[in-house]
C-alpha cells in the first residue's frame, strides 16, 4: 500500500508540477511549442503545455487560446491507417484547476493510479476506453475541460479546432497534451498558447511584482535625491567609500525601474525578449555583487581604519568576479525563460554555488569586522568604534532575518507543492530586495556625506580618539604641538619594552602596514 500511496503522489505532482519543467520553449504567457515530443508516463504519452495563475472575469477576459497548435505522428503510424478511415488517432488537451488534480485519472481494484481508461476502469469508473479519465468537479460540473483533436485517414498530422477556454474561477490552471492511444508513440506538437489575466498576459505569480518594483524604484529615488543632496553639499569631504555607496544607489534605481518596464512589457505583449531580460538580471548581478563587495570592504575598516585593502585587494576581486557569474547563471535560468527547460537537480547544481558564496562572505564579513571592532578598541577611537558597532548589529539582524526567511521559504515551498498559494508567491522574492534596501539605507544613514565625514576616514594618525586629539592640541603653538606628537613616539616605544598586550601591539602593526601601503 505505501508504494501505491507513492504512485498516486508521483502522478499528481508531474501532472501539476510539469509546467514548471516544461520540455517546451516557455515565452512568458504565450507558450511556444516547436515540435515538442510527448513523454511515456504510464499508460499514456504526456507533454506539459503551461501551468499559470489565471485570476477570473465574467467579461471573457481571461482565457486560455490555443493557435496552429497541431499534431504530428510518425510516418510508420500513419501507415497503419488506409485514406478511406475517418478517425485514426486521439489527442487530448486537459485544462484544470490544482484543486482538481484528483478528478484526473483512476485506480482499478486498489491498484496502481493510471491516466487512460483501461478496460476494468472502464467497468468501475465508467470511463471510456483509450480516452483520458476525468471526474467532473465538486465546484463546476464543466470542470476540467477535455478538447478532443481526432487524427484523419493516413494523414501524419492534424490541427485543433476549438475556440478559446474562458476562465471564471481563480486559480492555478495546468495545460496537458495525452494521447492514450499506443500507436501514437513519437508524437510531437508545434503550435502556440495563449494565457491571459484581466490586466494582461502577466501571470498571476508575476503580476503583483510589477506593482512591487514601481514602489521600490520610488523607494530607490527618495533615497538617491537625499543622498545626493548630501553629496553635493559636501562633495569636498567625500570618502572613497561613498562613491561605492553611490554607484549602488544608482544600480538599485537602475535595476527595479528596469525591472518594471520588462514586466510591462511582458504584460503588454505576452513575451519576454531574451535580450532585454538578459540585460535587466546582469544589472542585477552587478548590484547584488558590488553591494557584498562593499559590506565586505566596510567591515576590513577600508577607508576608515586602512586606506587601501592592500594585499587583500586581489582575493576580494576574484571574489567578487566568481560570485558575479554564479548569481548571472542563476538568475539567468530563472528570468530569461529557460528555467522550465532545465530539472530540478540542474537548478539545485546551479543555486549550491551562490548560496555557499553567500555563506562564505557572511564568514568573512564577521571575522574582519571582529579584527576591525578589535583594532578601533586597542586606538580608542570611541566615534569609529560606536559607528562600527551599529553596523555590526545591522548586520546581525539581516543575517537572523535571512535564516528565518530561508527556513520559511522551505516551508512554504514544502506545503504547498501544487502553487496553490500562488497569490502570495511574490512575498518570497520581494523580500530579498526589501532586506537588501533597509541594509543600504542603514550603510547610508552611519557613513552619509556630512561635516564630520573625515572623522570617519583613516587619518594615519595613531591611538587617540578623533576627539580627546583635537581637544588635547587646541590652543597650543606651533612648537607644542611637536612636543606633544614627540611624546607620544616615545610612550609608544617605552610600551613595546614593557611586555604590551598583544591587542595593542597588532593594532599599532595595521597602523603601520596601512602606512606602509
Amino acid at each position: 500500500m505505501p508504494s501505491l500511496c507513492i504512485m498516486d503522489f508521483t502522478i499528481a505532482v508531474l501532472l501539476v508540477t510539469a509546467g514548471f519543467m516544461r520540455l517546451g520553449k516557455v515565452e512568458g504567457s504565450i507558450h511556444t511549442y516547436e515540435e515538442e515530443p510527448f513523454k511515456e508516463l504510464g499508460n499514456a504519452f504526456l507533454l506539459s503545455g503551461g501551468s499559470e495563475g489565471i485570476v477570473s472575469s465574467i467579461d471573457g477576459s481571461s482565457f486560455i487560446r490555443f493557435k496552429n497548435v497541431t499534431f504530428w505522428r510518425t510516418n510508420e503510424a500513419a501507415e497503419q491507417h488506409s485514406s478511406m478511415e475517418q478517425r485514426t488517432g486521439l489527442v487530448q488537451a486537459i485544462i484544470f484547476e490544482a484543486a482538481d488534480r484528483d478528478n484526473i485519472g483512476g485506480s482499478a481494484y486498489g491498484g496502481q493510479k493510471s491516466i487512460c481508461c483501461t478496460p476494468d476502469l472502464s467497468k468501475l469508473e465508467g470511463c471510456k476506453q483509450g480516452e483520458v479519465i476525468r471526474k467532473p468537479s465538486s465546484v463546476d460540473p464543466g470542470w476540467p475541460v477535455v478538447v478532443n483533436t481526432h487524427f484523419s485517414a493516413n494523414f501524419t498530422f492534424t490541427t485543433m479546432d476549438t475556440p478559446d477556454v474562458y476562465i471564471t474561477r481563480m486559480g492555478m490552471y495546468n495545460l496537458f497534451f495525452i494521447s492514450c492511444d499506443p500507436k501514437l508513440r513519437g508524437l510531437r506538437v508545434t503550435g502556440q498558447t495563449y494565457w491571459k489575466n484581466p490586466s494582461g498576459y502577466l501571470p498571476g505569480r508575476m503580476a503583483p511584482l510589477m506593482k512591487f518594483y514601481i514602489f521600490m524604484a520610488a523607494a530607490y529615488l527618495l533615497l538617491g535625491m537625499i543622498w545626493f543632496s548630501q553629496y553635493v553639499r559636501f562633495w569636498k569631504d567625500v570618502l572613497p567609500i561613498q562613491n561605492w555607496m553611490t554607484i549602488v544607489i544608482v544600480l538599485g534605481l537602475f535595476e527595479m525601474t528596469l525591472w518594471y518596464f520588462e514586466y510591462l512589457n511582458f504584460n503588454n505583449t505576452g513575451i519576454r525578449p531574451v535580450g532585454i531580460t538578459t540585460w535587466v538580471v546582469t544589472v542585477g548581478a552587478v548590484r547584488k555583487t558590488i553591494s557584498r563587495l562593499l559590506i565586505l570592504s566596510l567591515s576590513m575598516g577600508y577607508g576608515v581604519v586602512r586606506p587601501t585593502l592592500g594585499g587583500l585587494t586581489s582575493k576580494v576581486l576574484l571574489l567578487g568576479v566568481t560570485y558575479f557569474l554564479a548569481s548571472e547563471l542563476l538568475d539567468i535560468t530563472e528570468n530569461v525563460g529557460t528555467i522550465n527547460d532545465i530539472s530540478g537537480k540542474t537548478r539545485l547544481f546551479l543555486v549550491l554555488p551562490d548560496a555557499f558564496l553567500d555563506a562564505f562572505l557572511i564568514l568573512w564579513i564577521f571575522t574582519s569586522l571582529s579584527r576591525t571592532l578589535e583594532m578601533l578598541q586597542a586606538r580608542r577611537s570611541s566615534v569609529k568604534l560606536e559607528v562600527y558597532r551599529k553596523f555590526t548589529n545591522a548586520l546581525a539582524v539581516c543575517v537572523i532575518a535571512s535564516v528565518a526567511w530561508i527556513a520559511y521559504e522551505v516551508y512554504f515551498k514544502a506545503t504547498d507543492p501544487f502553487s496553490e498559494r500562488w497569490q502570495s508567491a511574490w512575498i518570497i522574492v520581494a523580500f530579498w530586495d526589501i532586506l537588501a534596501f533597509a541594509l543600504l539605507c542603514v550603510i547610508c544613514y552611519l557613513w552619509g556625506p556630512s561635516q564630520s565625514s573625515q572623522r570617519y576616514a583613516y587619518s594615519g594618525e595613531a591611538d587617540v580618539d578623533d576627539e580627546e586629539a583635537q581637544s588635547f592640541t587646541s590652543g597650543l603653538v606651533d612648537g607644542s604641538i611637536g612636543l606633544t606628537k614627540l611624546e607620544k613616539k616615545e610612550r609608544n616605544f617605552d610600551d613595546v619594552d614593557d611586555d604590551d598586550s598583544d591587542d595593542d601591539v597588532y593594532a599599532r602593526g595595521e597602523i603601520g602596514e596601512d602606512k606602509r601601503e
